[in-house]
């Protein structure tokens, strides 16, 4: 694992439950999320354990793999968190196993920050030094896509990747909306409690 990891947040001045109904159904996630083409729930245990595959199309080549989540909706501090695992046995994807959360933070004016910590074992090895960077802005656009369509309404195909070139619009996602470093030492150092004994997706 890396040493910092991957740190995103993002302020979306929209309801709880509008910006929760948008991350965690799978198939409004792979929407907004740079990151996967498709996630699809494989079942779902008493604990509250969601097990899925996910896919990420890249050129004439599909990257499969397999992840299991954990949401809390009901916290004492009213905040929601949700940690996950993922792992894939694709040679050539640049992300291996790796684990992570999202952080749903209540903020005075309505709004709510939404966090998100993760690492993962490289696959490329030493070409990590140029994917992870790339990975984290991925996240950071893709971020301020789910803020957009929160937001506005406007749905997230309205912003393809290729409008990130459209620089006279000023309404286009934009990475560096997003704050990009943790609060503390590693990305997963502010992690939920859940991370720690969610089992590793099979």
């Amino acid at each position: 694992m890396a040493r910092r990891g991957i740190h995103v947040e993002v302020d979306i001045a929209a309801p709880m439950e509008r910006v929760w109904a948008l991350t965690q159904d799978p198939a409004s996630h792979s929407r907004w999320d740079l990151r996967f083409s498709a996630i699809t729930p494989t079942a779902s245990a008493s604990d509250g354990i969601q097990r899925f595959t996910y896919e990420r199309s890249v050129l004439i080549h599909t990257i499969a793999g397999t992840g299991v989540s954990l949401g809390e909706r009901f916290r004492p501090d009213g905040t929601r968190t949700s940690a996950l695992r993922f792992s894939t046995n694709d040679r050539l994807s640049p992300l291996q196993s790796g684990r992570g959360y999202w952080r749903y933070t209540p903020l005075p004016n309505g709004g709510i920050r939404f966090v998100t910590g993760f690492d993962y074992d490289s696959g490329w090895g030493p070409i990590d030094v140029v994917v992870r960077p790339v990975i984290g802005w991925a996240t950071a656009w893709s971020f301020d896509r789910l803020r957009i369509w929160a937001e506005t309404g406007v749905p997230p195909e309205r912003w393809p990747l290729r409008s990130v070139f459209a620089w006279w619009r000023s309404e286009r996602p934009r990475a560096a909306r997003c704050r990009r470093r943790p609060p503390r030492r590693h990305a997963l150092d502010s992690a939920p409690a859940t991370l720690a004994s969610l089992e590793e997706p099979s």
